[in-house]
């Protein structure tokens, strides 16, 4: 996830779009840059790191200009560089572009400008493609070019674009990436998210999906895919400035809770073609490949560790490979049995974790074939993997994790299908349904947010507790194991999970009257014995908030408190299951009082042991 500015009118066009990338670095920190039409000719500045290298670089200098564009990236394709940065100019220079998501067919594009127009590339990026792409077909009328250019590109994007012969206009697109026109009295503005653009306007447009707007200094025009101008009522935002960086919400924890359904739906949907086949980023496992692993280790730490839970589930259940899970700080010093025919597969939010990535230097030097499946782009486990798979959940600011987890799950899954379908282990109806399962899980977690005033009140009347326990069974467990985790890391309240059936071996002996207890029974096949575990744990006194699909009501006779997740397959509730923890996490830590984006003795990124 990257972040675009644009600005044309009567202001300092460098000024304008430097202040409104600072607002914006949240959604991407490894390189930034603007483009600078200066009549007549385009003048671009860029550069590795954050907002305040590319201050230092173009401090002093003096453009007159009035119209430009600026990003700051979270690097997808390519390594973060001088090089690779935005914005991108196609080959005269008279073209440039900035670009949020991903051009799903840029190889081909690429080698398509290389065969027929002989075009020679600078940089790794997809983003490259498109400005080469719109210099080929621009002949004196930019909104002509870009339209010609989006018949021929797939994917999900947001662009602004401005042209050395055209310093009037601007052009800018939407597709299936957000983006934000504002209103102002001296211009106009584009940018990827309102906080861009409050400093000098709070009248802005929401462009919808496959619309493409012409910006003049005195204008916006909002037209559709067939090119018709459509019509666009101004919305008014109240936020002030200082607020507007979380969009609104009050901490970014819950801004990542919400932004859930799209990381989920970005992470899936960037994976599967139009069959429904799935491209692991051009990882290169044959079958062949497959039949020679006779194991395969997930290794992990906090969060990431309880997605690994997940992940050797789906891969023993569809691909038929057994798997081992460990916690990375203890991986290897216990010797593991790794060699040539062995799977290590490291997972990590920051891709620096030193627990995990010496886990994996380990795994590496005795033959093991390693794949990461990390966010960040460019990380040392990336640098160290044979395959990389990256979730899409964009950068997370909250040191909490939330959608960097529902997309860790996301991406496990895939993986088991995948070997699956190589490994001809699953029929092709079993697979079908449930990639029908999780495609539909963006639109379910829209639904589960919807219950948030509930969970709120919940945590109202529990957040006084000084331990809480957390039960499930099967893929419960996992859940159970991370809603803990959640509740400890932003509230400091003394939490602990265990499987369910395991409360008779020693720790129902802590059950009495008024414990609180989350269990956990999302899964049709054992909620049955999830309900007997809750009469056992009621017996003793216990207070249960309980959770299960909305169709299984009986629930309500044994639990105090009941939240309800969509129904949906036992094999993907995991991802539903785990929000509404997550948000009663937050309201906890919330009406305790504590610094949720920041709790202490944490930190986002672990780099020692």
């Amino acid at each position: 996830m990257c972040g675009i500015v644009g600005y044309i009118g009567d202001g300092n066009a460098k000024e304008i779009i430097v202040r409104g990338l600072e607002k914006l670095e949240y959604r991407g920190y490894d390189s930034s840059g603007i483009a600078l039409n200066c009549g007549g000719s385009i003048d671009v500045r860029k550069c590795k790191g954050r907002i305040a290298d590319l201050e230092k670089l173009i401090n002093g200098e003096v453009f007159d200009s009035h119209v430009g564009i600026g990003h700051t990236r979270w690097a997808t394709h390519g390594a973060p560089s001088d090089v690779n940065s935005h914005p991108h100019c196609n080959i005269k220079g008279n073209i440039a572009v900035v670009h949020n998501g991903i051009i799903e067919n840029y190889v081909e594009l690429r080698k398509w400008l290389k065969d027929n127009y002989n075009t020679t590339f600078k940089s790794e990026t997809d983003t490259e493609v498109i400005a080469q792409l719109i210099g080929v077909y621009y002949s004196g009328n930019l909104m002509d070019a870009v339209y010609k250019a989006q018949e021929k590109m797939k994917g999900a994007y947001a662009i602004g674009v401005i042209a050395a012969e055209e310093p009037e206009i601007m052009v800018a697109v939407r597709k299936n990436t957000p983006l934000v026109v504002g209103l102002g009295k001296d211009g106009n503005f584009i940018a990827s998210d309102i906080p861009a653009l409050l400093k000098h306007t709070r009248d802005v447009y929401l462009i919808e999906n496959d619309e493409t707007v012409l910006l003049t200094r005195d204008n916006v025009t909002i037209y559709n895919s067939a090119r018709e101008e459509v019509g666009r009522e101004v919305y008014r935002v109240e936020w002030d400035e200082a607020a507007a960086e979380k969009e609104g919400y009050d901490h970014f924890m819950l801004k990542e809770i919400h932004e859930q359904p799209k990381g989920v739906l970005e992470t899936l949907m960037r994976r599967l073609d139009e069959n429904d086949n799935i491209r692991l980023d051009g990882i290169s496992f044959t079958k062949e490949d497959l039949e020679k692993i006779n194991r395969v280790y997930i290794v992990a730490c906090g969060t990431a560790y309880h997605a690994s839970l997940v992940g050797k589930y789906a891969i023993e259940k569809f691909a038929k490979i057994p798997v081992e899970v460990d916690v990375a700080s203890e991986f290897r010093y216990r010797d593991p049995l790794i060699d040539e025919k062995t799977l290590f597969i490291a997972v990590s939010q920051s891709g620096e974790t030193l627990d995990t990535l010496e886990a994996l230097r380990e795994a590496k030097k005795k033959g093991a074939r390693i794949l990461s499946v990390v966010n960040v782009v460019g990380s040392s486990v990336t640098r160290e993997s044979d395959d990389v798979f990256y979730t899409w959940a964009g950068p997370e600011i909250a040191v909490a994790s939330t959608k960097a987890y529902t997309t860790q799950l996301i991406c496990m899954y895939l993986i088991g299908l995948y070997m699956a379908a190589l490994k001809e282990s699953i029929t092709e109806e079993y697979y079908s349904y449930i990639i029908s399962e999780l495609k539909k899980l963006p639109e379910k977690l829209e639904k589960l947010l919807e219950s948030e005033p509930q969970i709120e009140e919940i945590a109202k009347k529990q957040y006084k507790r000084d331990s809480v326990f957390f039960i499930g069974r099967g893929t419960d467990v996992g859940i159970s194991y991370e809603g803990s985790l959640k509740l400890k890391e932003i509230s400091y309240i003394n939490s602990f999970a265990i499987a369910a059936g395991e409360l008779k071996h020693g720790t129902i002996a802590l059950m009495e009257d008024d414990t609180l207890v989350v269990a956990l029974a999302t899964q049709d096949k054992l909620y049955e014995k999830m309900l007997s575990n809750i009469q056992e744990i009621k017996a003793r006194g216990a207070y249960v908030i309980g959770m299960a699909k909305e169709s299984n009501k009986r629930i309500e006779e044994q639990a105090n408190d009941v939240i309800y997740i969509p129904d949906c397959a036992d094999e993907v509730s995991t991802v539903l299951a785990v929000v509404p923890l997550q948000i009663l996490a937050y309201y906890v830590a919330k009406f305790r009082g504590c610094d949720i984006d920041k709790p202490k003795n944490l930190a986002k990124s672990v780099t020692v042991e």
